[in-house]
């Protein structure tokens, strides 16, 4: 989950283990960084300028059954269907099924929870699909930004970190990324639909990377001093139903 800028892509090709296509991406780092995306459990590998491809070929096959394992959770995952943004479909808020209910009005168009189990989506009756989607993304936004600030407060206090910065965004692969010299960190927009401690696990875990660059030994145990039960947090966010996208990469 941290940040890659400032590390320059030299190369990337493809190499095949046991039967896996891996994408092998070469850059000014000092470790191999293993990673398996979702949706289909695309396998990608960091490599140092230095290091050949059957170093990274051995490395693979020394990682295959973790590879395999995330491969399976990705492709097992249950999937939301393409919404259409009607009335009667399912979208969920902090971690919560709700039912949408598309209300036709002629003021300005509106989001709201109802009887905690609706979302009452109001706007006018000539909006088109992307237009009903792009209000309920612009609440989820609002919502989430809201939450942000308190939690960004909380755990930079309770880490020792000050000034962190923040920022909401989409993205396809990550639930946060981490610019360690600007102390910036990027927020899933999706988190908005998940529940409020899978959001402050991302940001406590977004907020150590400012303090500790890789996922190391020093890494997990801040983790684990922080946020004990951050293992069990990052569990239920990937169990939660992967939103309908168009991946490319």
């Amino acid at each position: 989950m941290k940040s890659s800028r400032t590390n320059l892509i030299i190369k990337m090709h493809q190499i095949v283990v046991n039967g896996i296509p891996i994408d092998v991406v070469r850059k000014a780092i000092k470790n191999l960084h293993l990673a398996v995306y979702p949706p289909e459990g695309r396998v990608r590998i960091a490599t140092p300028l230095n290091v050949d491809d059957e170093a990274v070929r051995l490395f693979a096959i020394s990682k295959m059954a973790w590879i395999k394992k995330n491969q399976a959770k990705y492709i097992n995952q249950q999937r939301q269907p393409k919404r259409k943004y009607i009335s009667g479909e399912s979208h969920y808020f902090n971690g919560q099924r709700y039912i949408l209910n598309v209300v036709h009005h002629t003021g300005n168009p509106k989001v709201s929870i109802k009887n905690k189990k609706y979302i009452e989506l109001l706007v006018k009756p000539d909006y088109t699909q992307e237009q009903r989607e792009n209000v309920l993304t612009n609440w989820y936004r609002k919502t989430l930004k809201e939450q942000i600030p308190a939690l960004i407060e909380k755990w930079q206090r309770v880490i020792g970190v000050d000034g962190v910065q923040w920022e909401v965004k989409k993205m396809k692969t990550k639930w946060g990324t981490c610019n360690r010299e600007a102390k910036r960190i990027w927020l899933n927009l999706e988190l908005a639909k998940k529940p409020e401690r899978c959001l402050e696990y991302i940001i406590v875990h977004e907020i150590i990377h400012i303090l500790e660059r890789n996922h190391t030994e020093r890494f997990v145990a801040i983790m684990d001093k922080t946020m004990p039960q951050w293992r069990e947090h990052k569990k239920e966010l990937n169990q939660f139903p992967l939103a309908h996208e168009v991946w490319s990469y």
